[in-house]
C-alpha cells in the first residue's frame, strides 16, 4: 500500500512543481516499470514470449495516462480518495451485473460511498477541479476493470510485465501527440523513473506475492489504506491541507466500501 500510495505523491510531486508534462511522465512511467519488470522475467529466466492480451493493455494505458494528467489539478488525498472509491464501486457494480446478491446492509454502503463521492466533488469554494476529478474517475475505472480482467491470469507478474511492455507504444504515441507540451527536467524523470519502476514495477510485484496469503476480500480491505497513506505523504511532502470536505467524503466513501466487503465477507465465510 505504501508503494500505491507513492505512485501518486510522486505524481503530484513531478507535475505540480512543473518538473515534467503529463504526457512525458506516463512514457517514462510506463517504460521503467516495462524495464523492471521484463528485468525480473528474464532473472526468472521466462523467456517466452506472450501474446499480448489487449482488454489488459488498453485498460492499464488508460489508466497510466488519465492518472497523470489529473494530477495536473488534484492535490494527492483528492485525488487517491477519487481513484481507489471509482476502482472499488467498479468492482462492485461488475459484481451486481455478474449476478451477486447485496444485502440492505451492503447497498446502504454503495450508497454511502456514492453518497462520499458525489460530495466530495459537487460545486464548493473547495471542491476539488472538475476536469482533474473526472479524469480521475475514469483512471479508477479502468484499474478496476484491469483488475476484473486480470483475476484469471495464471502468473499475475508475467502478465502485468508484458501488459506494461505493449503499453510501451502506446504512450510514446501519446507524447508526440502532446509534443507542444513537452517540458522534462531531471528531477522530473527521476520521479516518474521511480514511480514506473519501484512504486508500480516492484510494488505490483510484491502486492501479488502477498495476494497469495490474503482471501480476496481481506485484499480489498487492505486497499482502504491508500488513500489514507497518499493524504500523508501529500501533507508531508507537499504542505497540502486536509480541508474538511476531504476528511468528510473519506469517511463516507470509505465507511461505506467497508461497509461492503464486510457483508461480502460474511457471505463467503457462511
Amino acid at each position: 500500500m505504501l508503494a500505491f500510495a507513492a505512485n501518486s505523491v510522486l505524481c503530484r510531486l513531478a507535475l505540480g512543481q512543473g518538473l515534467i508534462d503529463a504526457a512525458s511522465f506516463t512514457a517514462v512511467r510506463v517504460v521503467s516499470g516495462a524495464a523492471v519488470l521484463g528485468l525480473i522475467l528474464l532473472l526468472r529466466k521466462d523467456r517466452a514470449q506472450a501474446a499480448p492480451d489487449w482488454r489488459s493493455v488498453i485498460t492499464l494505458f488508460i489508466y497510466m495516462a488519465f492518472f497523470s494528467f489529473a494530477y495536473l489539478s488534484l492535490a494527492v488525498g483528492t485525488g487517491a480518495l477519487v481513484l481507489f472509491g471509482c476502482v472499488q464501486l467498479t468492482m462492485f457494480i461488475v459484481a451486481l451485473k455478474s449476478g451477486e446478491n447485496f444485502s440492505a446492509i451492503s447497498w446502504a454502503g454503495l450508497a454511502l460511498a456514492m453518497a462520499g463521492l458525489i460530495y466530495l466533488v459537487s460545486p464548493g469554494l473547495t471542491a476539488p477541479n472538475p476536469l482533474g476529478a473526472g479524469l480521475m474517475a475514469i483512471a479508477g475505472i479502468a484499474w478496476g476493470l484491469y483488475s476484473l480482467i486480470g483475476r484469471s491470469a495464471t502468473d499475475p507478474v508475467r502478465a502485468t510485465a508484458y501488459n506494461f511492455i505493449y503499453s510501451v507504444p502506446l504512450v510514446i504515441v501519446t507524447s508526440l501527440i502532446f509534443i507542444a507540451d513537452l517540458q522534462v527536467s531531471m528531477r522530473g524523470a527521476s520521479l516518474a523513473a521511480a514511480s514506473g519502476a519501484i512504486a508500480s514495477g516492484i510494488g505490483y510485484v510484491i502486492w501479488y506475492a502477498a495476494l497469495r496469503g490474503l482471501r480476496a476480500t481481506s485484499a480489498a480491505t487492505v486497499q482502504l489504506s491508500a488513500p489514507v497513506i497518499a493524504a500523508i505523504g501529500g501533507v508531508i511532502l507537499l504542505s497540502e491541507e486536509v480541508t474538511p470536505r476531504l476528511l468528510f467524503a473519506s469517511a463516507a466513501t470509505l465507511g461505506g466500501i467497508a461497509l461492503v466487503l464486510g457483508q461480502r465477507a460474511d457471505k463467503g465465510s457462511n
